[in-house]
């Protein structure tokens, strides 16, 4: 029987795969510790973790304070395309490379049914 890490490495795997514009993606803790990932290689796991936990406390400090509610989503665009974080259940993140031709809409669809999946497995 598979263990909840290669479960979520699964989900991970199929967000990649079946989602063109997705190059990569990782499940970590609102901590900065990595669940599971499908990152292309070069990418380091733990650095892209720690990442993710400082940009989500960020996007959830501004949120609050200027009373938008609670967080769902941060979205960083750079040049080369973007980083999706999305909230996946209490103390985890799903996050996102993306190419620059992303079909946004396309992708956070794929983004949200991946995040809830991935939810029942934290």
């Amino acid at each position: 029987m598979a263990t909840r890490a290669e479960l979520m490495q699964q989900v991970l795997r199929t967000l990649v795969s079946t989602t063109p514009d997705v190059e990569g993606a990782a499940m970590v803790t609102i901590d900065g510790l990595p669940l599971a990932s499908a990152l292309p290689s070069g990418v380091d796991e733990d650095r892209v973790s720690a990442m993710a936990a400082a940009v989500l406390s960020l996007g959830e400090r501004t949120a609050d304070e200027l009373r938008r509610g609670t967080l769902k989503q941060v979205y960083v665009k750079g040049s080369e395309g973007y980083v999706i974080l999305m909230q996946t259940g209490k103390d985890a993140v799903l996050q996102a490379i993306v190419g620059p031709a992303g079909k946004l809409g396309m992708v956070l669809l794929d983004l949200k049914r991946a995040a809830q999946e991935l939810a029942r497995l934290v």
